[in-house]
């Protein structure tokens, strides 16, 4: 168990990747704390879990989270945050398209919340002079567009503010013993991706893209292994990668397979 007896809080972990992260880590013997919004999927019940539900574009829910998680399992070690989401709702789109409100909450719901949650998370580390590890998630559209179906450039922008504060992050807090560390996925089976998913038409051209496996969308049970992995002792002088779990979107020319 390669996370046992180390204390992960999961930002976004009650739904889609995030929750299969939470049993995951539980799994690989981890205490962990999920921080998410309501959900009507199930949450394990264990000691080993805390679960707080909140919005962590408020700041002061990710303050709770490392309370709480201080308070019941002792030292903080880890941070996967995968908090984030669909701004279409807002008004993000195609740049000409976009308006304000879309612009201003798609990157505070993706980019801030980041910011938010690692800045807790190296505060507890400095403040108690150890060890930590960090995991953003991020998207295979930052390094390769998909103008077609996905063109929604504040959720792009932000995913890409996110690839970048984690690096500078990561250069900044080295000498403190601190990983920051990204995993950009690409068209990924959650609740966030139904409009895609439902789409015969947008499947059957990812088919060409993600064309490992016979041609499917990334699967969280694809992500999390690789989360713990960078999160456990293993991963410990692994820090500053932008790591993408896609299929092969990123390597691959389109076939079209309709």
């Amino acid at each position: 168990m390669i996370l046992s007896g180390k204390c992960i809080i999961v930002a976004g972990g009650t739904s889609g990747i995030g929750l299969e992260a939470v049993h995951y880590f539980l799994l690989q013997g981890a205490k962990v704390v999920a921080i998410g919004k309501e959900s009507s999927m199930e949450i394990p019940q264990t000691e080993d879990l805390c679960l707080i539900t909140g919005d962590l574009r408020e700041e002061n829910i990710i303050q709770q989270g490392i309370k709480l998680g201080t308070e019941k399992f002792g030292v903080i070690y880890g941070l996967f945050h995968v908090a984030g989401g669909s701004g279409r709702s807002f008004g993000d789109g195609p740049l000409h398209e976009m308006t304000i409100e879309g612009w201003e909450k798609t990157i505070s719901l993706n980019a801030g919340t980041v910011m938010l949650s690692n800045k807790a998370f190296i505060r507890n580390c400095l403040e108690h002079k150890q060890r930590g590890a960090i995991v953003n998630l991020s998207s295979a559209l930052t390094n390769r567009p998909y103008p077609e179906f996905f063109g929604t450039h504040a959720y792009t922008a932000a995913k890409a503010a996110v690839e970048g504060l984690s690096l500078a992050a990561a250069a900044m807090y080295a000498p403190n013993n601190i990983s920051i560390n990204v995993i950009s996925p690409g068209l990924t089976d959650t609740p966030m991706a139904k409009r895609a998913l439902s789409d015969e038409n947008i499947m059957n051209r990812v088919k060409g893209k993600q064309q490992l496996d016979g041609g499917r969308a990334v699967l969280p049970a694809d992500i999390v292994p690789l989360a713990a992995l960078l999160l456990s002792d293993a991963g410990s002088f692994i820090t500053g990668q932008n790591i993408r779990i896609d299929g092969g979107w990123s390597v691959t020319e389109m076939k079209n397979y309709e």
